[in-house]
C-alpha cells in the first residue's frame, strides 16, 4: 500500500505558519503522513487579492485578534512566543534556502529554526547573517548553501511555487493539501492528516 503524504504550503512570515512549521513533522510522523514541504511567498498571492500588507495590518481588530490567539495556541502547544517588533517581515532570502533544504533533506529543522528566530526571539530573519548564523547552527555549509539558495534558477524555482499556490487557490498560510483537497490553517492539519490517511487506505 502506497505510504499517504500530504503537500505542507507554508510562508516564513505568517504567524500561524509557525505553529504549524513546529508541529508538522512530528503530528505527521504519528500518523505515518510523508509531508512535502512547500515553501512559498504570501506578497505576491495579496497582491494579487488586492493587499498591499497583511490582512492583520490592514484590519487592525483582526490583526489584535491574532496576536493574542496567538499567544493561547503558543502555550497550549507548549511553544515560545514573543510578538516580533516588526510584522511582517521578509521571508524570501529564508524560503530560497528551504528550497535547498527540500532538495537536500533538512528543511524540517530549518524551518523550525527561522520560525523560532521570527516569532520566539524576534530576530530579524530576512537578513543574510541570521540565516548564515542558523544554517551553521544546524552544522550546515551556510556560504554554499547560500550561494546555491541565491542563483537565478532557484529564484525562479520560488517564482514558480508562489505562482503555483496562486493557481491552487491559496489566499493565506498555512495550507495542506492532500491530492485535490485543500486545509486551509493550522487548526486543520489534524483534519488533513486523517484524510489523507482516509483516503490512501
Amino acid at each position: 500500500m502506497q505510504r499517504p503524504s500530504m503537500e505542507f504550503w507554508f510562508e516564513f512570515a505568517s504567524t500561524y505558519s509557525y505553529l504549524s512549521v513546529m508541529r508538522v513533522e512530528q503530528a505527521a510522523a504519528a500518523a505515518g503522513v510523508e509531508v512535502r514541504w512547500r515553501p512559498f511567498l504570501l506578497g505576491p498571492v495579496f497582491l494579487a487579492l488586492g493587499w498591499n500588507d497583511s490582512p492583520f495590518n490592514i484590519y487592525p481588530p483582526k490583526g489584535r485578534y491574532m496576536w493574542r490567539d496567538l499567544a493561547r495556541l503558543a502555550d497550549k502547544y507548549g511553544l515560545p512566543f514573543r510578538m516580533p517588533s516588526q510584522f511582517p517581515r521578509s521571508g524570501v532570502l529564508a524560503a530560497r534556502v528551504a528550497l535547498i533544504g527540500v532538495e537536500q533533506g533538512w528543511v524540517a529543522p530549518f524551518a523550525r529554526a527561522v520560525m523560532t528566530a521570527n516569532f520566539a526571539e524576534d530576530r530579524p530573519i530576512g537578513e543574510r547573517p541570521v540565516i548564515e548564523d542558523i544554517l551553521s547552527g544546524l552544522g550546515l555549509p551556510a556560504e554554499a548553501v547560500l550561494a546555491a539558495a541565491l542563483t537565478d534558477d532557484n529564484k525562479l524555482a520560488l517564482r514558480q511555487q508562489t505562482e503555483r499556490a496562486a493557481e491552487l487557490g491559496l489566499f493565506g498560510a498555512p495550507n495542506f493539501r492532500v491530492g485535490e483537497e485543500l486545509f486551509w490553517g493550522n487548526d486543520r492539519l489534524e483534519d488533513a492528516l486523517a484524510w489523507a490517511c482516509s483516503a490512501a487506505s
